[in-house]
């Protein structure tokens, strides 16, 4: 029996997008990812504008991970310009991200993934029997959004970060009145380990290439070196030489594949196959008593994944706010000048590259980012290739369900809601 599932839109996400799987009898033999929101141009936006716009210019790409768009223009900028920045401030920026990391993984791990795993079909219907947990997960989303309110000045689109450091540094007591509720988040966040370690998975395992940051000393946000299971190991100055972009037909997104091997996982499973061990104690102990360690090939278990870096950014963000100490001054100064920088970071997502090129005068030349969806969009096509060949027998009702679990697996910058398919079946 031949049959075509058609997801006409991808409903209430950051982005507007569709999904087209055409089965013969239980081959697959097409599967579209289809993005056809309009591109905005940001790359094009940017040229022209001064050095310093970039970073609050860049960060209206997201709602949801706005300081990854900040910290990979800031840092791609300081490259060009040869700025230096206080280790002090080097902190602030890593607790900023951690700040982005639990409000965001908050969201995800609780209120779009979870109802998939308990049987609901939003958290919304999910609170009637698991109120306490929707309540903690509000809770902690709002301790994230805290520490990147107090850091940026607001919790949306924040407006402190610049090159060379920040407009306003807090005082050490403004950090320390947050200790006792990272606390409880660093707690509660340990508990949504054992929770989500605890639902039922499919069986489906893929041989990735896993692509993330890797730093010598610390579990990867702003810095370190490219890395992937298959022997990458690359500065971000490298990085056009080893991914190409390429445009398909049904989508206005970009498709990032690595040069003469395809396509590419990056986001937590990737982070924590490459980088387990530089995780602080706490969050090892975390994984090691539900079973999990590397390597995780299971994209469906990327949820618990996702709440093991949950307990990472809490006990960062602890330990930065603990051993913190204000800088002189809130930041570098900087001379415009003429140049190139690159610079990639890990959103919550997976790496963010950026690349900008300067004139004498500090005016931007030439723009390119590529965002984690982008790179992530060829391998979820590839993963539902696979996996729809699983269920294409089942009830599709089930099938439908399992299909929308595999996308929200890697988290595509999905903003509120969980049941987003709409889908319909074509019998040939």
């Amino acid at each position: 029996m031949n049959r075509t599932i058609r997801v006409d839109t991808l409903a209430r996400v950051e982005g507007e997008g569709s999904l087209h799987i055409k089965l013969q009898g239980e081959r697959v033999t097409d599967v579209k990812l289809r993005i056809f929101e309009p591109p905005r141009f940001f790359e094009a936006l940017l040229k022209g504008r001064h050095f310093s716009e970039a970073a609050d210019i860049t960060a209206r790409i997201c709602g949801i991970c706005p300081i990854a768009y900040q910290m990979s223009a800031i840092h791609a900028m300081e490259r060009a310009l040869g700025v230096h920045v206080h280790p002090s401030v080097r902190a602030l920026r890593r607790l900023f991200y951690c700040g982005e990391w639990i409000e965001s993984h908050a969201l995800h791990v609780f209120m779009l993934h979870a109802p998939d795993f308990l049987g609901y079909p939003d958290a919304i219907a999910m609170a009637a029997d698991h109120r306490a947990v929707v309540e903690q997960a509000l809770r902690l989303k709002k301790a994230g959004n805290r520490i990147v309110q107090l850091l940026g000045g607001r919790e949306i689109h924040p407006v402190s970060a610049v090159v060379g450091g920040f407009y306003k540094t807090p005082p050490k007591a403004r950090l320390r009145e947050m200790e006792s509720e990272l606390e409880w988040s660093l707690e509660t966040a340990r508990a949504a380990v054992k929770l989500v370690a605890g639902f039922e998975f499919p069986e489906f395992e893929q041989d990735y290439e896993f692509v993330a940051l890797s730093h010598p000393e610390e579990y990867p946000l702003n810095e370190g070196r490219l890395v992937s299971n298959r022997g990458l190991n690359i500065d971000a100055a490298e990085y056009e030489d080893h991914f190409v972009e390429h445009h398909v037909k049904h989508s206005n997104a970009l498709h990032s594949v690595v040069r003469g091997r395809g396509s590419y996982l990056v986001g937590p499973l990737a982070r924590f196959n490459l980088n387990f061990e530089r995780l602080p104690a706490v969050a090892r102990e975390a994984a090691e008593q539900v079973g999990l360690k590397p390597p995780v090939r299971n994209p469906f278990r990327g949820i618990v994944v996702r709440a093991v870096e949950l307990v990472f950014a809490c006990a960062e963000a602890l330990r930065l706010i603990r051993e913190y100490e204000p800088p002189e001054t809130p930041r570098a100064e900087v001379t415009a000048r003429g140049g190139a920088g690159q610079a990639i970071t890990e959103a919550p997502r997976g790496i963010l590259y950026h690349r900008y090129a300067l004139d004498a005068h500090g005016l931007i030349l030439a723009a390119k980012i590529v965002p984690p969806t982008s790179q992530n969009q060829k391998r979820i096509e590839d993963d539902l290739r696979e996996f729809a060949a699983q269920v294409a027998g089942w009830p599709l009702d089930e099938a439908t369900w399992r299909c929308e679990q595999a996308v929200r697996n890697y988290d595509p910058c999905i903003s509120c809601a969980t049941h987003f398919l709409r889908v319909h079946v074509e019998r040939e």
